[in-house]
């Protein structure tokens, strides 16, 4: 997708120096073809994969830990009114860029607009154009692709990329209304402490043909306990952390499947619990988030889709244990 609309559009451009401070709208600029003019990134933004070589502009103020180790030191440094991530201003002066894309959506899975506009006025002896994305459900996804080309200056481009994402959905959509079953989902975005997935996340459930019971469109994820769980007792849990792959996802679910209350629940006798690439493709809205949809589709209904995306973006839990 991002090479054939490279290759389509890259000469028409006029260029313009942006940098891309979160991984989703990184790969907005690239799918619009124009990321021969992107000059900078931020730590997280790794797709496609030729963006690595562009310099890092941010960093996260602590390293990695298990899943209870981040909350606890996420949750600190938040109630000392400070910022999870550094913006490297030097840098961005360095780099002077014309327009910079970040996001007011939440201020822990990436850098804010505070930490941007603060950075700005510290060293930027210009003043760039700052575009701030906001995604809660899925129609702002759409709606951020098209900002983006608009302020690159390549509207029309994004109206037809959004209108060709929207159609892949439809179709998917169609597909699945002729299922048999709409299953219970519960989309697991954090293990310890446990959280249900919100924004955007219950709405992939439904239009892949399942029944979200936890979480709200356009709400932030909420937090669960493990009687909230046992109540629900939905019949397929998608456990999909946020910035976590599955193999990090596996390793860390162990807080969860050691658990008395664990193998009780329906989705786990029934063998309905599925690890799904949260950090590439569910916790990221871009352009990608049709793949999700793809992907959620294969795990609630895989007689009604040909299975493309097993192995990398979803696994079964019991695997290997068969």
């Amino acid at each position: 997708m991002f090479d054939q609309t490279r290759r389509s559009w890259c000469s028409m451009d006029v260029e313009t120096r942006i940098v891309s401070l979160i991984a989703s709208s990184t790969e907005m600029v690239c799918v619009l073809g124009l990321e021969n003019q992107l000059v900078g990134r931020s730590h997280e933004c790794d797709y496609p994969t030729t963006v690595s070589s562009l310099p890092v502009c941010t960093e996260p103020k602590f390293l990695d830990g298990t899943s209870y180790q981040i909350d606890e030191r996420i949750k600190a440094i938040l109630q000392e009114g400070l910022s999870v991530y550094r913006v490297d201003a030097a840098l961005l002066k360095q780099l002077a860029p014309d327009v910079i894309i970040t996001q007011t959506q939440c201020d822990v899975c990436a850098v804010s607009l505070v930490d941007v506009e603060g950075a700005v006025c510290a060293t930027l002896g210009s003043q760039p154009r700052i575009v701030a994305l906001k995604p809660n459900v899925l129609d702002d996804i759409f709606a951020d692709i098209e900002r983006v080309a608009d302020a690159l200056g390549v509207r029309e481009r994004g109206v037809d990329i959004t209108t060709a994402l929207r159609r892949r959905m439809a179709d998917i959509e169609r597909r699945v209304a002729t299922a048999g079953e709409r299953p219970t989902v519960a989309c697991i975005e954090w293990i310890e402490p446990l959280m249900a997935a919100g924004n955007w996340m219950p709405e992939l459930v439904d239009k892949a043909g399942g029944i979200s019971v936890v979480g709200s469109a356009g709400e932030h994820a909420p937090w669960l306990d493990w009687g909230d769980l046992a109540t629900l007792d939905p019949d397929v849990i998608i456990v999909l952390p946020c910035g976590f792959d599955i193999e990090r996802t596996r390793r860390e679910i162990k807080s969860l499947t050691t658990k008395l209350e664990w193998l009780k629940l329906r989705a786990v006798r029934g063998r309905r619990v599925y690890l799904a690439d949260g950090n590439q493709f569910f916790n990221r809205p871009g352009p990608r988030v049709v793949e999700a949809l793809e992907i959620m589709a294969e795990m609630l209904h895989p007689g009604l889709f040909k299975v493309v995306h097993e192995g990398i973006g979803w696994q079964l839990l019991f695997e290997e244990e068969e």
